[in-house]
C-alpha cells in the first residue's frame, strides 16, 4: 500500500483561515439558536364544578385539546380556582371556587406554568392559597402572579428556552383587593399602574429579551376592550412590553396591533362550565412564535365549551391572527 505524505508544499490547503473557521461556526451555532419558540396562553381554566366532576368521573376536559398543547415549547394558563382541601370560603363572596386536588392531573404535561392572578384564587382564603402553590409545586407546574408575600408575587416566571429569556409577569384588576399579596402576607399582585411599569423596566434590566404582561382585567361578558385597557396596554408596551395578553371577561375582547405589537384584550374561557349565553361558551387558544426580536408570528384558535365546560377545536373557524410587518390584525382559519 503507498504512503502518502504531505509536506508544507503539497498538502492540501484548506480554503478558509481558522478565524474564518471559527466566524462561520457561531454564525452557524447562532442560526441554531434563533430557532423560534412557540408559547401558547390559554384563557380561563377552572377545575371545579363541571370540569372537576369530569375529572373525578375518570374523563379529561383537555383532551380535544392535547395534541396542539403539546406542539408548543411552553404553556401558560389561567388557573381561575384554588386548588385545595382545606380554607373556607370567604363568606363576603357570591361566587366562589375550590377544586380538588387531583384534578391537577389533567393539566400536569400539557400546562408548564399557570397565573394565580385573578379574581377567585383567594376564595378560600390564605390557607387554600398557599396550600394551591404546595400541590403545583409537587405536581411540576411553576405559578407567578403570587406569591407568599409581595415581592414574590411580583417576580416574573421565567422562561428560558431555545436561546431566548423570557419574563412573564400577571397581574389582576377584578375585585376584591383582598386577595393582593402584604409584605408579610400571601396574596396575588395586584395591577397597579406605576408598579407594573417598574416589574417591566425591572425585568429587562435583568435580562429579559422579551417581556409579556398577562392581565386579568376589564368587565365581565363585555365585547370590547375599556379604554382604560387599551390606554394601559398601550403604555406597557411604550414601556418594553413584547405584547400584552388580557382575560377574565369570560368573552373575547378583540385584538389589535399597536407599534408593530400584538395586544389581546381577553383570550375568554378555556375550560369553564355554568354560562348560558354563547360568547362565553367560545374562548381562544393563543399560539405564538418568537425570536429576540419580538412576536414573528401569531394565531388564535377556537375553543368550543360544551355544557360540561369542556373545550373543542373549531375547524374552519376564522379568528384573529398576525404575522411580523404587519401594521393590523389578520383572519386566520383554524386548522
Amino acid at each position: 500500500m503507498k504512503t502518502v505524505r504531505f509536506s508544507r508544499s503539497t498538502a492540501p490547503r484548506c480554503k478558509y483561515s481558522w478565524g474564518a473557521i471559527a466566524v462561520l461556526f457561531f454564525v452557524l451555532a447562532g442560526a441554531a439558536r434563533a430557532e423560534p419558540l412557540t408559547l401558547i396562553f390559554a384563557g380561563d381554566i377552572l377545575l371545579d364544578d363541571g370540569p372537576g366532576r369530569t375529572i373525578a368521573a375518570g374523563g379529561d376536559p383537555l383532551a380535544p385539546f392535547s395534541a396542539i398543547l403539546a406542539e408548543a415549547d411552553y404553556r401558560i394558563g389561567n388557573l381561575e380556582c384554588p386548588v385545595a382541601s382545606g380554607g373556607r370560603p370567604l363568606p363576603a363572596k357570591i361566587i366562589t371556587f375550590r377544586a380538588d386536588p387531583r384534578t391537577l392531573s389533567v393539566l400536569r404535561g400539557r400546562f408548564d406554568a399557570v397565573s394565580l392572578a385573578n379574581n377567585h384564587s383567594g376564595d378560600y382564603g390564605q390557607p387554600a392559597f398557599i396550600e394551591t402553590m404546595q400541590h403545583l409545586d409537587r405536581s411540576g407546574i411553576a405559578w407567578f402572579g403570587g406569591g407568599h408575600d409581595l415581592a414574590q408575587a411580583h417576580e416574573p416566571l421565567w422562561v428560558e428556552r431555545k436561546g431566548l429569556k423570557l419574563a412573564i409577569l400577571g397581574y389582576n384588576e377584578f375585585k376584591p383587593r383582598v386577595f393582593e399579596a402584604g409584605a408579610n402576607w400571601p396574596g396575588i399582585a395586584w395591577s397597579e399602574d406605576d408598579q407594573v411599569i417598574a416589574d417591566i423596566r425591572a425585568a429587562r434590566a435583568a435580562g429579559a429579551d422579551l417581556v409579556i404582561p398577562f392581565m386579568h382585567w376589564g368587565w365581565e361578558n363585555e365585547a370590547q376592550p375599556t379604554e382604560r385597557q387599551k390606554t394601559f396596554a398601550r403604555k406597557m408596551i411604550d414601556e418594553g412590553a413584547a405584547l400584552v395578553v388580557g382575560g377574565h371577561p369570560h368573552v373575547t375582547q378583540g385584538a389589535e396591533i399597536y407599534k408593530g405589537k400584538p395586544i389581546i384584550y381577553s383570550l375568554g374561557n378555556f375550560v369553564f362550565d355554568g354560562f348560558d349565553y354563547p360568547e362565553a361558551q367560545r374562548g381562544w387558544l393563543l399560539r405564538l412564535t418568537f425570536d429576540k426580536s419580538g412576536v414573528l408570528s401569531w394565531d388564535t384558535l377556537t375553543a368550543q365549551m360544551d355544557d360540561a365546560g369542556t373545550p373543542w377545536p373549531v375547524v374552519g373557524d376564522f379568528t384573529p391572527c398576525g404575522r411580523a410587518g404587519e401594521e393590523g390584525v389578520l383572519e386566520c382559519r383554524n386548522p
